[in-house]
């Protein structure tokens, strides 16, 4: 499996595509041998080795990397707020913003939007999924919010949300780092739920799914009408630097609005519906049934709340 190309679809060029990685040498190497799993288990999994890579993407020389990483990944920059030589460092550009009218929003109060650019998994019942990136390989709900130290009958959250819709939404460090808001309503204040910063990379998660659930993660509910309660985490991975929650927790926000950004790295957010309450797109759904990820923008057609 190490050998094998990452192939996700896009839904814009309705194709299968491979994906360009980043430091692929380096992951599969990480993920795929005994030694590499070693310098992981050692190292890159531990917050201080993130933070390093972090500060290093935070000097001003790193700027000198902003533009032949723009030509290899062939970004559009025309998408971008800013020029990509007013960027005084690697991370100020990697947390870009971008124009406002980039990523436009679904409209329809019955509509559910993408939160992030990136490559997304959807499962319409999280707990009868046949396994999220390959065939049997999952993770519980308890344990995603953090919950499965809790005897059963404490584990408030997972009850909530059993039987319900479940997007990945990955994010390459390619991709515009910016999450929002998939549904409108009342977000409550992110929580906390530590943990270690292994690679979300398709090398790593294939191997184990678990990393997911092993990462820091912030988790936010949203009160949201139409779609019930919504739950959004946002997992940190290796080399992000932080989480930055930019909303107000407590006041209303609209469908599409910014909930907060990644510091640089690869990172991943995932949005979980209560049971009934969305139902997906068939395009998103039908890839997902074969595992493979739909690449999609923040702001697109997710699904609708029946």
């Amino acid at each position: 499996m190490s050998a094998e190309p990452i192939r996700y679809y896009d839904r814009y060029a309705r194709t299968l595509k491979t994906e360009q990685i980043y430091g692929e040498g380096w992951l599969r190497f990480a993920y795929g041998n005994p030694l590499g799993r070693a310098a992981v288990w050692l190292l890159a999994r531990r917050a201080w080795f993130s933070q390093w890579y972090g500060r290093k993407m935070t000097k001003r020389d790193s700027a000198l990397e902003i533009i032949p990483f723009i030509t290899k990944y062939n970004l559009d920059v025309d998408e971008f707020l800013k020029s990509p030589f007013d960027y005084k460092t690697f991370n100020e550009f990697f947390y870009r913003a971008l124009k406002p009218t980039a990523r436009p929003i679904a409209s329809g109060d019955t509509i559910a939007v993408f939160p992030a650019d990136g490559r997304h998994l959807a499962f319409q019942n999280v707990d009868t999924a046949e396994g999220f990136y390959v065939k049997g390989m999952k993770f519980s709900l308890a344990e995603l919010l953090g919950e499965a130290a809790l005897p059963e009958d404490q584990r408030v959250l997972a009850k909530k949300f059993a039987g319900g819709a479940m997007l990945i939404s990955r994010l390459c460090p390619v991709d515009y780092h910016r999450f929002h808001f998939p549904v409108g309503g009342t977000p409550g204040e992110a929580s906390l739920i530590n943990g270690w910063l292994y690679s979300v990379s398709p090398v790593a998660l294939r191997r184990n799914i678990h990393y997911l659930i092993e990462n820091k993660r912030e988790l936010t509910l949203i009160q949201a009408p139409g779609f019930g309660e919504v739950a959004m985490l946002e997992v940190g991975a290796t080399n992000v630097g932080s989480i930055v929650q930019s909303y107000t927790f407590g006041r209303d926000v609209a469908k599409g609005d910014e909930k907060g950004l990644f510091s640089f790295g690869g990172s991943c957010v995932i949005t979980l519906f209560q049971a009934g309450r969305i139902h997906f797109d068939t395009d998103l759904l039908d890839q997902s049934a074969q595992q493979l990820e739909t690449y999609a923008k923040m702001g697109d057609r997710l699904g609708v709340a029946p």
